[in-house]
């Protein structure tokens, strides 16, 4: 007697397609990243220019609407969720692995590098503001403050991808190098500067316009921060020593996985995004015993998120559609390109000039600072969920992150650096690189 089966329910079809575009996102994504690595480029450039293909700007435009079919509108919602599990896991081991250790030796001049930078791109992010806003001051019918929008777009020019940099470094051979080790320790309080900025763009737009809001979400942050530093921070390193000491691997990774998520969880609750959470969670985790925290938790935690990630960038390169801008948005695409090189490359280079390095060192330096990566991407796709960016803004910027990440790697000088002057404070072994350099997708 023939059995027939039942017909698989909507909701089933919805999780199997899932299933399916994961599989095509890791598939490609690991391809096209190989052919970025051949051509001497980030795996993160070759992954989103995969998600740009199977998007609206390549695959969409054959006939048959292949880009719906595979990618259907209910099914990118749950793949997007899966991303920021992924997210939230990777800003987590971020946290985790920023050392302060990679700022001290030279903690003066790169904090005048980073700040510069950031200071310079940032006038000049929110100077082009006052031109774009005109034309992308409604996003999904409601018209957003010129501040929220301003603010934004001065973060996304300042920021440095700390990720991204590190791998560049590592495959020019640059990482023993006096433009290496201060290069990193510039992106490395790029990266913090970057997500307070993110925080309070977070809160100007929860908040709505209204200060009296603005400054409960400000007084929530200071409450959660010093519970962060003075709670969770002891506490972790309590745990940590307790239950390695006992070998509880397993359980110790779930309860800092599980204390990742709620963070994040309690930062989008008090009006900020939901990333600053991860990331703060990781920087107060403890570093010792440091060789058993990186092989039990930390490498296991890379390969979760390095599985996931493909995931995000692939949704991102989907939200890109080229096919959508106009004249006059490629106009601005070349002006948003041009200010974000200029405040990066010239804010860079005057005070490493000044300091005493070469012409060289400050050119290469001005490049390794105007990475944007994967750092930029979790910046915009956090202004995309906030409501701050519109679709052709998020489009043009994420083309800006692609060039600026895509042009370091070819310009850099094929030859290492002169030896440090007196007084720059940057030796070849005054930093060992943080452990992050191992992830292939950074």
């Amino acid at each position: 007697m023939m059995t027939v089966l039942a017909a698989p329910s909507s909701q089933e079809m919805k999780l199997a397609v899932m299933l399916a575009d994961i599989a095509l996102v890791l598939v490609s994504g690991a391809l096209l990243g190989r052919v970025a690595q051949r051509l001497r480029q980030p795996a993160v450039v070759g992954e989103i220019t995969a998600g740009i293909l199977l998007g609206p700007s390549v695959l969409g435009l054959l006939p048959g609407h292949l880009t719906d079919r595979l990618f259907p509108a209910d099914v990118r919602v749950l793949l997007s969720s899966v991303s920021q599990v992924g997210l939230v896991l990777f800003m987590f081991v971020v946290g985790w692995e920023f050392e302060k250790r990679l700022i001290r030796p030279h903690a003066k001049l790169a904090a005048s590098v980073s700040i510069s930078s950031i200071a310079l791109a940032f006038g000049l992010g929110f100077a082009l503001a006052v031109v774009l806003y005109p034309h992308h001051s409604t996003v999904r019918g409601h018209e957003i403050p010129f501040t929220a929008f301003a603010t934004f777009l001065g973060t996304a020019m300042s920021i440095t991808a700390f990720p991204v940099l590190a791998r560049i470094l590592a495959e020019n051979k640059l990482l023993g190098t006096r433009v290496g080790t201060l290069s990193l320790a510039s992106a490395a309080i790029d990266d913090v500067l970057a997500w307070c900025l993110l925080a309070y763009v977070s809160a100007l737009v929860a908040a709505d316009g209204d200060y009296g809001d603005l400054a409960h979400i400000g007084a929530l942050s200071l409450v959660y921060v010093a519970g962060m530093f003075l709670v969770v921070r002891p506490l972790a390193a309590r745990l940590a020593w307790r239950w390695a000491a006992a070998e509880r691997w397993p359980l110790l990774l779930s309860v800092l996985c599980a204390g990742a998520l709620a963070s994040a969880w309690l930062t989008t609750w008090i009006g900020i995004h939901a990333i600053f959470g991860a990331f703060l969670f990781g920087f107060v985790m403890p570093r010792e015993p440091a060789e058993l925290l990186v092989r039990h938790i930390r490498r296991p935690l890379d390969n979760m998120a390095m599985v996931l990630l493909p995931v995000f960038f692939i949704v991102t390169g989907l939200g890109v559609d080229l096919g959508g801008l106009s004249g006059g948005d490629f106009v601005a695409l070349l002006a948003i390109v041009a200010v974000a090189c200029a405040g990066k490359l010239i804010g860079a280079v005057v005070p490493a000039r000044l300091a005493g390095l070469s012409w060289r060192e400050t050119k290469d330096l001005g490049l390794l600072m105007n990475t944007r990566g994967l750092t930029e991407l979790i910046i915009l796709n956090a202004a995309v969920s906030l409501g701050v960016l519109d679709g052709r803004m998020f489009t043009m910027l994420v083309v800006m992150a692609l060039v600026t990440t895509a042009m370091a790697g070819p310009l850099l000088s094929r030859h290492r650096p002169d030896p440090a002057p007196a007084g720059t404070g940057a030796t070849p072994d005054t930093v060992d690189p943080v452990a992050g350099l191992s992830r292939p997708h950074a």
